[in-house]
């Protein structure tokens, strides 16, 4: 009987979550149609409007799964009270582990594949609508913050200016400033190309050097060709230009190092790093806590009130979400603290709502005793 009724929950649970899910992205793909409806013009829009439409679909199914998920419980659990399923459930001495159970394992199972739907189609698709709404409508936004080429880097007592190039082909353009420990100017090498070697050893051609001595003296010399120990591998050059949300694990990996290497703010890309789990996470303990709050006794309204439970609480955590991501970028919260810190919250906010078995072990049980004759 318990697989029946885990069963039972939990598919009464996963039509709910399909059901909100569909409702919240119709209602943000109209709303967001009607917003920018007047710059889809030109010869084709419909089609592009469509592939556009299709990968935005993609990006928010992951940004709104954890509110799907939310919502869905709070109604589910909501329904059932209301149909006279939870008093079924208590006549039975079931407890409220029969329906924090079957809920919280298909919001982890649905964590997990929002984790891999993000990481496989959602960076891809991201990355998608950035290229459509620029070339096809001309609409920038902050594309130029994230597409624009970094040139320049610190590795240690060097400062690079590379105007344009890749590891892969060799820089143009170069300059390479050399600092003393008290920030003076020791050395200045200007290049037309500069190409890795082995190691931390690159190749200059059309070399000017110019050296700086602490008595004001200044010499300058050229040569046609050089090979200079710069302090620096070609893999920490691997600046990739995007967005870090449309990069997948290993490439966000290798740009928080790259960028360590050679000075560059790798905050944002740390906070996209613990994002990628730290986000649709939240689905769980805020699926756990609609059902605690689903289950108080006193509660009123049931469904109505549920799904306004559900969206305070979403508003709440994405208001945590963004003023932490605020703090990262001012350097006054670690990005790992940040992106942990709504789950931690609503983990704690649902073990307590569990811990005070709300719900009907709140409330004394009558014995059943047969009538006097």
């Amino acid at each position: 009987m318990r697989g029946t009724l885990f069963r039972y929950v939990m598919w009464t649970y996963a039509r709910f979550v399909v059901g909100i899910l569909a409702a919240l992205l119709t209602v943000f793909l109209v709303v967001d149609f009607v917003d920018r409806s007047r710059a889809y013009t030109g010869e084709g829009w419909v089609l592009a409007v469509l592939e556009l439409y299709w990968n935005k679909l993609l990006v928010t199914t992951q940004l709104l799964g954890p509110a799907a998920l939310l919502l869905a419980a709070g109604a589910a659990v909501s329904t059932m009270r209301k149909r006279g399923e939870v008093t079924a459930l208590r006549s039975l001495t079931f407890g409220p582990a029969s329906l924090y159970l079957p809920v919280g394992a298909f919001a982890l199972m649905m964590v997990a594949g929002l984790i891999a739907f993000d990481e496989w189609v959602v960076a891809k698709a991201s990355r998608r609508v950035d290229e459509i709404t620029t070339q096809r409508f001309n609409r920038w936004g902050d594309w130029r913050l994230y597409y624009t080429p970094k040139q320049w880097f610190r590795r240690g007592e060097h400062v690079f200016f590379l105007r344009s190039g890749s590891v892969q082909e060799g820089f143009q353009e170069v300059a390479v400033l050399t600092l003393s420990s008290d920030f003076k100017l020791v050395r200045r090498l200007d290049a037309d190309t500069m190409v890795p070697l082995e190691g931390t050893r690159w190749r200059l051609t059309g070399v000017q050097e110019r050296a700086f001595f602490p008595d004001g003296r200044t010499t300058v010399s050229a040569q046609p060709e050089a090979e200079y120990d710069l302090g620096v591998p070609a893999r920490a050059f691997l600046i990739r230009p995007g967005r870090p949300e449309q990069m997948r694990l290993p490439e966000l990996r290798e740009q928080i190092h790259a960028r360590t290497e050679v000075g560059l703010d790798s905050r944002q890309y740390e906070l996209a790093l613990y994002n990628r789990f730290a986000y649709p996470m939240v689905g769980l303990p805020a699926a756990l806590m609609a059902v605690g709050l689903a289950l108080r006794p006193s509660r009123k309204g049931h469904l109505t009130v549920a799904i306004v439970e559900g969206l305070l609480i979403a508003v709440a955590m994405w208001g945590l979400i963004v003023v932490s991501r605020t703090l990262v970028m001012t350097d006054r919260m670690a990005p790992g603290l940040a992106a942990w810190l709504p789950s931690c919250v609503l983990v704690v906010a649902a073990t307590g709502l569990w811990l005070r078995r709300e719900g009907w072990l709140l409330m004394p049980r009558r014995s059943v005793t047969a009538p006097s004759r």
